[in-house]
């Protein structure tokens, strides 16, 4: 009998489809397609200041299993989406948020990476609403792509530049420690 239960089991397990995540009410893709190649979902989170949810932060990547410094150094594409849940997130905090999220990537040094970050910022200047979606594609040797739902807005060229960004979610002083970990899979 334990046999057949087991079996039953792994067999509704293969006939059944995944069901898709949801996490706050967005429905996230357990794999997207960028630049011809399929990256997995790693995890996803919410991303909460004062109680508050702001937005839903998931990690894409062609590989598994990687460590966050592992996906920070990866020679593989990986991306990062956000996807809005908050009024509270306007055109002018995520342009702050950034700005602060790349002085402490840096340790303060953003002089070399102030151009494009300038540049990078002008993925923001149009009003942001409930229900938009960032995709910041890194793909190493290049740099980085930032769509805004589904609309490529800009490349920004560089491995520091790419880096820095994803280390806003991802690095030693993350934005949001419980978010870095769910981005992880963790």
């Amino acid at each position: 009998m334990k046999h057949f239960t087991a079996l039953l089991a792994l067999a509704l397990s293969v006939l059944i489809p995944a069901q898709a995540r949801t996490v706050a009410d967005v429905t996230l893709q357990e794999s997207i397609t960028v630049q011809g190649d399929t990256l997995s979902l790693y995890g996803a989170g919410i991303r909460t200041k004062y109680f508050m949810k702001l937005y839903v932060g998931s990690l894409y990547g062609a590989e598994t299993g990687l460590d966050a410094k592992g996906v920070l150094a990866s020679e593989q594409t990986t991306a990062v989406r956000l996807n809005i849940i908050s009024g509270m997130i306007t055109s002018d905090r995520m342009i702050d948020t950034i700005e602060e999220g790349f002085d402490t990537a840096t340790g303060g040094n953003v002089a070399p990476l102030r151009e494009r970050l300038d540049n990078f910022l002008a993925v923001f200047d149009e009003a942001v609403e409930v229900g938009d979606q960032f995709t910041m594609v890194s793909i190493p040797g290049s740099g980085l792509e930032a769509y805004k739902n589904g609309e490529l807005l800009t490349l920004v060229e560089g491995d520091d530049f790419r880096q820095a960004l994803f280390a806003i979610w991802l690095g030693e002083k993350p934005a949001d420690k419980k978010l870095k970990r769910a981005m992880l899979g963790q």
